[in-house]
């Protein structure tokens, strides 16, 4: 009997030792791979705007699959435009995936319900499109790809005022952080520039998923502005410049870079013809080798002009990949420290170095919907 029993704990012993073999093997091959956490609105209100970059995450991947001579492995999730899942998804990406860095997301609001997440967990995030400066005030875990809402409402407020503006009326998205914030430096670069504290007539606002603008308009349409501001999510803002059309009121419409998708356009018809909006990438100002292969490999994968936001997400991932291979670790600190030095890294949108605040410092393009497509207008570089 002490003999039987004498086998079976042996066999115990080995089979526990395979075991273990097992486990330490998959864990080896699982070392093969270097995680990025993607979260972007896949889904709700802003899904659009989300697989535009995802577009490019995807692109930028294929284009550099390794570093450190590892396959980089992209682990996406979807925060369905929802401020709660973007904070869920982020820290599920961190504490179950074990991603070394995230990347996104677009939209502000679902950046900055992020936030506290990779600042606890000290694991570094590289906005895609969120503009508002909120998402990186205070917090040495957060960068971003793109440029700042004060940048971007002064570039519009000079252009509205070298247009003849002098009284413009603003509308905004109020239960979103970024046309909030855009609206407000809007606001105080334009009143700059006009040195007239009344330059502003009017601030509307509406709340996210509004269909119906009627009562917004027909005051809007009383006021007789030069021009309206109107920052906010592509398809509320088509609704809106659709419906101020209808009513009669003739004021050219301003936008921010939310307006740059197909959907914008769809949603709006020939009413949005005339629309103009700031933005970060144009192929008449592609002047970088690296936004030269991104252009040929997206046409040849989508055959059509890519957005500005799948230009962003690109450079996204390739600051992360650059900031790996420069601190030669897959730590998440050592990998944060290395992103803070980004400094003329040759990116999509041109070449990106980030500031104390871990902004990146870009210049601005201008376009304007004209014969249904996104058309180049002005440039409007850093000063």
């Amino acid at each position: 009997m002490k003999k039987v029993l004498s086998v079976l704990l042996a066999s115990a012993v080995m089979l526990g030792a395979l075991t273990g073999c097992g486990s330490d093997k998959k864990e080896e091959a699982k070392s093969d791979s270097i995680k990025l956490g993607v979260f972007l609105p896949l889904t709700g209100d802003n899904a659009a705007g989300g697989e535009l970059e995802l577009r490019g995450i995807k692109l930028a991947n294929k284009m550099h699959p390794e570093v450190l001579g590892k396959k980089v492995e992209l682990v996406v999730a979807d925060n369905k435009s929802d401020k709660a899942e973007a904070a869920s998804v982020a820290a599920r990406l961190i504490e179950k995936d074990k991603v070394v860095t995230l990347l996104g997301s677009y939209g502000s609001s679902l950046a900055m319900a992020a936030g506290n997440i990779v600042k606890d967990a000290k694991v570094p995030a590289i906005g895609t499109s969120c503009t508002n400066p909120q998402v990186t005030a205070n917090n040495d875990y957060y960068f971003r790809a793109c440029f700042i809402d004060p940048f971007q409402g002064t570039v519009m407020a000079n252009y509205a005022f070298k247009q003849g503006a002098r009284k413009v009326a603003i509308v905004q998205e109020v239960s979103n952080d970024y046309s909030v914030g855009l609206a407000k430096f809007f606001k105080e670069a334009f009143v700059k520039l006009t040195n007239d504290p009344n330059a502003i007539i009017d601030i509307a606002n509406y709340q996210t998923g509004d269909k119906d603008f009627t009562a917004v308009l027909t005051n809007l349409k009383a006021k007789n502005p030069d021009a309206v501001f109107a920052p906010g999510n592509f398809t509320e803002s088509a609704l809106l410049v659709k419906q101020a059309r209808q009513l009669g009121i003739e004021a050219p419409f301003m936008g921010g870079d939310t307006w740059e998708t197909q959907e914008f356009i769809d949603v709006g018809g020939k009413e949005v013809e005339g629309c103009v909006m700031s933005t970060a990438f144009d192929r008449e100002k592609a002047s970088t080798e690296e936004a030269q292969k991104f252009l040929k490999a997206y046409t040849d994968e989508y055959k059509a002009e890519p957005s500005a936001l799948t230009a962003m997400a690109y450079d996204s991932y390739l600051i992360a990949v650059d900031a790996i291979k420069r601190a030669n670790s897959t730590e998440p600190q050592k990998i944060r420290d290395a992103i803070a030095q980004t400094k003329d890294l040759e990116a999509v949108t041109g070449k990106t170095t980030l500031d104390k605040n871990g902004d990146a410092i870009k210049a601005a393009v201008i376009k304007v919907v004209k014969d249904g497509k996104f058309k180049y207008l002005d440039y409007v570089d850093v000063k």
